[in-house]
């Protein structure tokens, strides 16, 4: 019997199987594969009370894909949240789950949310529809406002992520219409400091098309990239490498370089050629720490 996780809380998996949801714990063996189910996981079960709907995982199918923060499998779109106010659009955040995004070959869009009460999110929207990517800017207060966004959930799963305080619990009632992410949203808030991964939740939006909820964070780490290869995930840079003179070239100190001719054209945005120098000079200094 084949079926979804939906959620996992202390080790006891939601397990969604047709009109079902079942509680089930991890065969032992899992532990010794060093292989753990996580949100997302399509996994085998064999129920062991049909009454009280209990189970246990006994095998977990191949993943398309696997995000280690927040542990989730199986996503197909990573759906970045940002606010134009309160809090203020982090932008070397976004940057950062871009490069992640492109790393993971998992499509990203982009969400501006709040726009009611700033017209500053033009700025932005434009500079990375420029790029190339997709990005909707919406007021999670105006159903109205989101409904393009929940065209582009339909046939995906989905995850939002962001920082805390950004409107992601809004923007997912918002799509569903009535509010499903109140519980929570508190859980969340009152753990602010600790572990959440735990908090992760799917929620079925239609047949084939779900949405999952992460906890706030403030903080990404994308040390699973080089910064000799950063470059190779920001969309912009890719063109203009060819016209750097050296092989190699991190784009930050070197003279005749492509990605510093493009930024002084304006081809690239030299603000977000900024924030590539700073998520570079991050990840060398962590790798230089290794040695």
């Amino acid at each position: 019997m084949q079926g979804l996780i939906i959620g996992n809380i202390a080790n006891l998996y939601k397990i969604k199987l047709d009109n079902k949801i079942y509680s089930a714990t991890a065969r032992g063996r899992f532990k010794k594969d060093e292989t753990t189910p996580v949100v997302g996981d399509l996994v085998d079960i064999q129920v062991i009370n049909e009454e009280k709907l209990e189970a246990v995982i006994e095998k977990i199918h191949p993943r398309k894909s696997y995000i280690k923060r927040p542990r989730v499998a199986n996503i197909s779109q990573i759906i970045l949240i940002l606010s134009i106010k309160d809090p203020k659009p982090d932008l070397l955040m976004l940057d950062k789950q871009l490069a992640y995004a492109e790393f993971l070959n998992i499509k990203p869009v982009i969400v501006i949310n709040k726009i009611d009460l700033s017209s500053e999110y033009k700025e932005i929207e434009k500079t990375y529809l420029k790029i190339g990517y997709t990005v909707y800017a919406i007021s999670a207060k105006d159903i109205s406002s989101v409904k393009k966004l929940k065209d582009c959930l339909k046939n995906n799963i989905s995850v939002l992520a962001g920082n805390s305080g950004v409107g992601k619990s809004s923007t997912i009632n918002a799509i569903f219409e009535k509010d499903i992410t109140q519980e929570g949203l508190i859980s969340a808030k009152n753990k602010r400091g600790k572990n959440t991964t735990t908090d992760v939740k799917l929620y079925e939006i239609n047949k084939d098309s779900y949405i999952v909820d992460t906890p706030g964070f403030s903080t990404f780490e994308i040390s699973e990239i080089e910064s000799k290869n950063l470059d190779r995930y920001f969309r912009e840079f890719t063109q203009e490498t060819e016209n750097c003179r050296y092989i190699g070239c991190t784009h930050i100190k070197e003279e005749e370089c492509g990605i510093k001719a493009a930024v002084k054209q304006g081809k690239i945005d030299s603000k977000r050629y900024e924030r590539f120098c700073k998520i570079y000079k991050e990840l060398k200094e962590k790798e230089d720490r290794k040695w």
